[in-house]
């Protein structure tokens, strides 16, 4: 995988899914990391292909679209202020996520291996009480070695 950019923001406020999703694609958009398009397929893709993850006792949204819509890979986490209503992705109903991670690919090789690295740590609840702890720097380190292997 290219050079992954990691993106961290706290705190933050959202009414639902849909003010999640246009946010994170104007930030992304501002850092010219996506194309103009980004918001709309990352919108549409949400509705037909929800992103809402249910774990043991604890969920995740991991927001994404095609590779098309992308100038460079990263990745935002961002941890909110009160949860925000997600669809399910493997059941129908919803989510309340205290924890988005949107993925950027430029490869769809590289969207499944991200989707599967992330997906078998987050199984691990230490590892999700980590992201929703840590500080930007910690998490960028326990990425780069367990996401990313490096």
């Amino acid at each position: 995988m290219n050079k992954c950019q990691l993106l961290f923001e706290d705190n933050l406020v959202f009414n639902n899914e849909t003010e999640a999703l246009t946010y994170i694609s104007k930030q992304l958009q501002q850092k010219e990391i996506v194309k103009e398009s980004h918001l709309n397929a990352l919108i549409k893709r949400e509705a037909l292909f929800p992103t809402g993850i249910a774990l043991d006792g604890y969920a995740v949204a991991i927001p994404h679209c095609e590779a098309e819509h992308a100038n460079s890979p990263a990745i935002f986490i961002i941890r909110t202020q009160s949860p925000v209503t997600f669809n399910r992705a493997d059941d129908t109903g919803t989510v309340d996520v205290s924890l988005i991670i949107s993925l950027v690919v430029t490869s769809p090789k590289d969207q499944l291996e991200l989707l599967k690295a992330l997906f078998t740590n987050l199984q691990n609840k230490e590892f999700y009480q980590f992201l929703l702890n840590a500080s930007p720097n910690e998490i960028a380190v326990r990425f780069n070695r367990v996401i990313f292997n490096q």
